[in-house]
């Protein structure tokens, strides 16, 4: 099953590779949500570190939310879906390939930018080291809580609006959690709470959402 996984995960991320373009529209919508925020509300550095975590966490969750439309599409529509769904491995071992796939192509590189980004907030060291932590624990969360909506939505032509419609209730402990973190860390309250609840989420995610994705998987392809 590692094999499989890793599989799963190498093929995946060459043939985003390979589309670039998908990939740098992410990125460049991540960049553009954070880059406006400034110029919109001023150059008060009070009010812009107050409002950094929201707008970090909120940045993030869009540019995830704009890629999972593609996360299962191509698969379905080149057929390699239905011979994915006829291999003896489990589903969920593939699912979770593609969602590690999905978030080292759209999840991680925020990561990496997030800090950069996050200056121009004037956000103190220790809560830009917070937002990087709880994005590395939210992000993949994201991915794995949106492939249950973006199976479900799989082949439908207004696949993207729906997919938006169901998960993003499922996001908002994520935002919660990860803004609470770094406005607690600001105001010196410590953010290991919020962290810890970060955390619990996407081991749960991690549990469950493999299990549900392949249940979805199986009904939009009947």
């Amino acid at each position: 099953m590692l094999e499989t996984l890793l599989w799963i995960v190498r093929r995946d991320v060459t043939l985003a590779w390979r589309r670039r373009t998908d990939l740098f529209t992410t990125l460049i919508f991540f960049v553009i949500v954070i880059a406006l925020f400034p110029l919109g509300i001023g150059p008060e550095l009070d009010t812009l570190r107050l409002i950094a975590p929201g707008v970090m966490l909120v940045g993030a969750l869009l540019a995830s939310m704009l890629a999972l439309e593609q996360l299962f599409s191509a698969d379905h529509r080149d057929g390699s879906l239905e011979q994915l769904l006829l291999t003896p491995q489990p589903l969920g071992v593939i699912v979770l390939g593609k969602v590690i796939a999905h978030w080292l192509i759209t999840g991680l590189p925020l990561v990496v930018l997030a800090p950069v980004l996050g200056l121009q907030y004037d956000m103190s060291a220790e809560s830009l080291k917070v937002m990087v932590i709880a994005l590395l624990l939210g992000t993949p969360t994201l991915s794995l809580l949106g492939a249950i909506g973006a199976a479900l939505t799989l082949g439908l032509r207004t696949g993207g609006i729906l997919v938006a419609l169901l998960v993003l209730p499922l996001y908002i402990p994520v935002l919660i959690f990860g803004a609470g973190a770094v406005e607690a860390t600001a105001s010196g309250l410590g953010g290991q709470a919020h962290l810890s609840m970060l955390g619990a989420i996407l081991l749960v995610a991690l549990l469950a959402t493999p299990i549900a994705t392949s249940a979805a998987l199986r009904i939009s392809s009947e």
